[in-house]
């Protein structure tokens, strides 16, 4: 049954859209074990591999699964035509399925390019606003705020279907490394939510690096209030293993701004509190974060003023002007933007 799993394997499992893909191509009933092994084993998150009776890897129920990215095109017609129900081979269903990948709901796929390994992140075909071009532009917003961001690009972007290509940050060439979800460090399972005090009180314990972790995960906070990002949940924040039973932050991934969101957060700020999207609370909170007030304060001016600065541009640069970056400004001038400025 769904969460039967423990969660580090659950973050090795395919998510919304993978499930679907997978119901599609071999029929419903499938356990949490078939949706975890027929899953291309090249694409599965971190670096955990499953055997059989054996000692064989299992590898997934289509071979080569993994689709190059010169074939981008080629398998953003098939994620297209699957999502609008429309008549898909078997063979890519199949294909499209084991690369599928894991978390969210929203079309994607695992492509190589060479020895690296990239999740393409398509257009749905039901999409009103230009999505996967928002999400490259915020995550160069982010890099240019100082917080670490994986390698990203959009293709396709002379068409009405660009896609967002995310290099995998839990591969080395062909080595895999180790990653656990937030979720997975704190213990949460159902519907359980959580706060980014308690994955700070994680990293004191577990992170290489612990107060550079803190500092990070703090700028990050302040950038998901600033920029309205409405996936900030915990399954969103991950930590790649480094060596000697230790742990750091990953690249920042699926940072999506949401203009007529209700400003909340899906991770609270201070475990057992409000989940308010306030810099206030943030602010407040920074002492967890073993920052000092007046760091904390500088930190939250000058990330505020680069993001009202500079978003516009970074839209700009990925296809996004006019009326669809109209739509967006709310996300990133409001009353918590006023408020930054002026701490």
């Amino acid at each position: 049954m769904r969460d039967s799993l423990a969660g580090v394997f659950s973050d090795a499992a395919p998510d919304s859209w993978g499930r679907g893909l997978l119901r599609r191509a071999y029929g419903k009933g499938l356990s949490e074990f078939e949706y975890l092994t027929l899953s291309d084993d090249a694409c599965r998150q971190g670096a955990l591999r499953f055997l059989d009776d054996a000692g064989q890897v299992i590898r997934g129920g289509a071979a080569d699964a993994v689709p190059r990215l010169v074939d981008l095109e080629a398998i953003t017609r098939i994620a297209r035509a699957y999502e609008q129900g429309k008549e898909v081979s078997l063979v890519d269903i199949q294909a499209l399925a084991g690369a599928g990948g894991s978390g969210g709901a929203r079309p994607k796929a695992n492509v190589r390019d060479g020895d690296r390994l990239w999740l393409a992140k398509f257009t749905s075909a039901y999409d009103q606003q230009p999505i996967e071009r928002v999400e490259i532009a915020t995550l160069r917003l982010a890099e240019a705020c100082g917080i670490r961001t994986p390698v990203a690009r959009l293709e396709l972007g002379d068409t009405p279907f660009p896609v967002a290509l995310i290099q995998r940050f839990d591969r080395r060439g062909a080595a895999r490394i180790p990653y656990i979800s937030a979720r997975t460090a704190l213990g949460k399972t159902g519907e359980e939510l959580g706060s980014y005090t308690e994955i700070v009180d994680f990293m004191r314990i577990a992170a290489a690096d612990p107060r550079a972790d803190f500092r990070e995960l703090f700028l990050r906070l302040i950038f998901t209030i600033l920029v309205s990002n409405k996936d900030d949940h915990l399954k969103n924040h991950g930590f790649l293993y480094v060596g000697s039973g230790r742990w750091r932050l990953s690249p920042v991934f699926d940072v999506n701004p949401a203009p007529d969101r209700d400003p909340r957060l899906e991770t609270a700020i201070v475990e057992g509190g409000a989940h308010d999207r306030s810099i206030r609370l943030a602010l407040e909170a920074c002492e967890y974060f073993e920052i000092r007030e007046e760091d904390a304060r500088r930190m939250i001016r000058e990330t505020a003023a680069r993001v009202s600065r500079e978003w516009r541009d970074a839209f700009r640069l990925a296809g996004v002007s006019g009326s669809l970056a109209r739509a967006y400004e709310p996300a990133f001038t409001n009353d918590q933007t006023e408020i930054s400025m002026t701490l």
